[in-house]
């Protein structure tokens, strides 16, 4: 038995090309629907909602100032002022100041001004008396009137702020299908943070490195030049029997 194959002519066979255009041109947005539901690969945590993006801690400079009321008629600074001198002196060292200079402000044109002038210069001695260098301090003059007026002396610290916590509560976690930390997530950890941390600077990157021993480095070179034993053979070291009860 054979089978008769059917030839379509004129408008019939138009009609079928036609619709087999209407099939393929409809496919894409057939499977482009059956997708729609599917969830490619994520990563927990890519969008901004690390704690340290999201509650940023703010890290500024503002001024740490000490004023010294310098009486008419005093010659330089009291024992009392010279120990809060050396402790503003101190602070700065610990706080990292990041190369600020210290400022020393000595009024001009007031009854004591002399004396003032006095008290900087033996602020000045102390602060180079402390190991800073003598361009690492400035020295001016602010217009003053009356009796008394204050010797001040000041440099930039650093300070950090941390976030305000608590306020945005706006995503309900019972439907949170993500699996996304909430907004506050981690808040607290920053602000907390802020508030504990002994030198803000810190938060900015790594402190600089203080100046190497010299003398220990020349001597190992010498001995690496004369072909000698690098080490401390020459230095004995002498262990205390404990004592026995």
């Amino acid at each position: 038995m054979q089978m008769q194959k059917t030839i379509l002519r004129g408008p019939a066979k138009a009609r079928r090309g036609l619709a087999r255009m209407l099939i393929i041109a409809c496919l894409p947005i057939a499977l482009a629907g059956c997708e729609h539901d599917r969830v490619g690969p994520q990563v927990a945590g890519w969008q901004l909602i690390d704690p340290e993006q999201r509650h940023p801690i703010l890290v500024s400079q503002q001024p740490a100032v000490l004023n010294l009321h310098v009486a008419a008629g005093s010659e330089g600074l009291t024992p009392s002022q010279r120990s809060r001198v050396i402790d503003f002196i101190d602070r700065h060292r610990a706080s990292d100041a990041g190369n600020s200079r210290f400022v020393i402000s000595a009024p001009a044109g007031s009854s004591n001004e002399a004396a003032a002038m006095d008290a900087a210069s033996d602020t000045r001695r102390l602060i180079l008396g402390g190991g800073y260098a003598d361009s690492s301090i400035a020295n001016e003059a602010y217009h003053a009137s009356g009796r008394d007026a204050p010797l001040r002396i000041s440099y930039l610290r650093y300070v950090a702020e941390g976030p305000e916590c608590g306020r945005d509560w706006s995503e309900n976690l019972a439907r949170a299908y993500q699996n996304t930390p909430y907004p506050n997530f981690g808040c607290s950890s920053q602000r907390n943070l802020a508030a504990m941390v002994s030198n803000p600077a810190d938060l900015l990157g790594p402190r600089t490195m203080t100046p190497s021993d010299a003398n220990r480095r020349f001597k190992m070179y010498e001995k690496y030049v004369k072909g000698e034993t690098l080490g401390a053979s020459d230095e004995k070291v002498t262990f205390v029997k404990p004592i026995s009860q």
